[in-house]
């Protein structure tokens, strides 16, 4: 059986190239072909894999557009916020399951083998929050967690507090507390350093299409 063809999109390279390490040990059953930093496909693909890190959740229009474009195959959210509202909606919008960013990469792997072959695999893990065991972000050599992280990437969108809130589906004080221990961690004391320290240190969303060979690297 040959391996299932798997697209990744995320604006950020740093997390996309994480995501293929992790998986690297999987090449025999999961080719991820195409890692695309814009929010679309461009080439057929069994299983399109949406990371929400810094970007619209799973009930924003990106799943919706990724969902009704025939390329894609079938759409997974792949994130960190579990909130069941906000699983239903990313099933509303056509998404065919919905996993959270806390899998081991076996259990990943299993999990979108099972959204191939038509089934709707668990979120897991279903308690508690979830840990990171594998992938990247940016901010992760300096000490930031994924959720730091985010917030961090956002705010160096130029997006305020409420935006932040509203594209995170976290309270705004949640964020507000997020934005001091980010500040902690990097050493800034105001939101211009941090966008500063944001622009310096990889940020800003990549734009652009990386499509792979078949061991998963890019084509000289």
């Amino acid at each position: 059986m040959s391996a299932m063809r798997v697209a990744l999109v995320n604006d950020y390279e740093v997390v996309a190239q994480g995501f293929l390490g992790m998986l690297r040990s999987y090449r025999d059953v999961l080719q991820v072909v195409e890692m695309d930093l814009r929010h679309n496909v461009s080439q057929p693909v069994d299983v399109t894999l949406y990371d929400t890190f810094a970007a619209l959740q799973g009930d924003g229009e990106d799943v919706r557009q990724l969902a009704a474009n025939p390329l894609a195959g079938k759409v997974v959210v792949y994130s960190w916020n579990l909130d069941p509202a906000l699983v239903e909606a990313a099933f509303a919008n056509g998404a065919s399951a919905y996993l959270s960013k806390g899998l081991p990469a076996r259990e990943l792997v299993a999990a979108l083998e099972a959204v191939h072959r038509g089934e709707r695999p668990a979120l897991a893990p279903e308690r508690g929050a979830p840990q990171p065991v594998g992938g990247d972000w940016p901010g992760r050599e300096e000490g930031l967690t994924p959720r730091e992280a985010e917030v961090l990437a956002l705010i160096t969108q130029g997006l305020g507090n409420v935006e932040i809130s509203e594209r995170t589906h976290l309270s705004v004080n949640s964020v507000k507390t997020f934005i001091r221990s980010c500040y902690r961690r990097i050493g800034v004391t105001n939101r211009s350093q941090a966008i500063l320290w944001g622009v310096e240190h990889g940020f800003r969303p990549d734009r652009g299409r990386i499509r792979l060979d078949e061991a998963g690297r890019e084509p000289a």
